[in-house]
């Protein structure tokens, strides 16, 4: 679970013209500087864990991503489209609270949140490699000049990268000139809730058939007693 600084206790944030969510001032000024400072709200996030999953079949490994997140739930609504949070030291994978996430990025090039993107970046391309036929393996180095290449575009034209985007470039990433099938890409994460699904259906059959025979059985039941009857009548 990340672990919170001494004085990180709530921040307050905007929702931008862009839709996502910044930080707009925080407890802790000594350590965070909030100019460009993004945090993802829990609908972000939820779609980051779920592009996560297929990559469980490459030794993820969850706690890479508690380490690199400080989770904050909603205190209170104020005016102008901002929310304060407060410090919540529940889990971010784990929590049925409604939390943001913010990511660690104290020490923007060895922290927790820098680990994480390097573990996420070379698993996307050990699953890229797997599923597409290059003439010649994908490396890390490619990916990540690739999306450096787009950040500093963005820079150029006056647009922040928000955390939001870093992540998912790299999750969503495929080469130019590829095609991913996303049937494959998704099939680990189908495969429990595949087998889930077919064991809930043969025991619907089973509950079925049973309550059949059961029906059948007392019909039967039925049919004989008007025999018998039929037959006393005839007597």
């Amino acid at each position: 679970m990340a672990q919170a600084t001494p004085n990180l206790d709530w921040c307050t944030v905007r929702l931008g013209n862009d839709m996502n969510w910044w930080v707009e001032e925080i407890s802790d000024e000594i350590h965070w500087d909030v100019d460009g400072l993004g945090i993802l709200d829990p609908r972000q996030f939820s779609h980051i864990t779920d592009l996560l999953e297929p990559l469980q079949a490459y030794d993820f490994e969850p706690q890479i991503v508690e380490n690199a997140f400080y989770g904050f739930a909603i205190d209170k609504e104020l005016k102008k489209e901002r929310v304060r949070l407060t410090r919540s030291n529940n889990s971010l994978l784990d929590s049925e609270e409604v939390l943001f996430a913010l990511p660690d990025v104290i020490d923007e090039e060895k922290g927790p949140y820098a680990d994480f993107l390097t573990h996420i970046t070379r698993l996307r391309v050990r699953l890229l490699n797997d599923l597409i036929d290059f003439n010649e393996a994908l490396t890390v180095e490619e990916l990540e000049e690739e999306i450096r290449d787009r950040q500093n575009a963005d820079f150029l034209e006056g647009r922040a990268t928000h955390f939001f985007q870093e992540i998912t470039s790299i999750l969503e990433y495929v080469p130019e000139g590829f095609e991913l099938d996303m049937a494959e890409e998704s099939s680990a994460r189908n495969t429990e809730s595949a087998v889930a699904d077919e064991l809930a259906d043969l025991e619907g059959a089973e509950e079925e058939t049973l309550e059949e025979d059961d029906t059948m059985r007392w019909d039967d039941g039925d049919e004989r007693e008007e025999v018998e009857a039929a037959e006393e009548e005839r007597l």
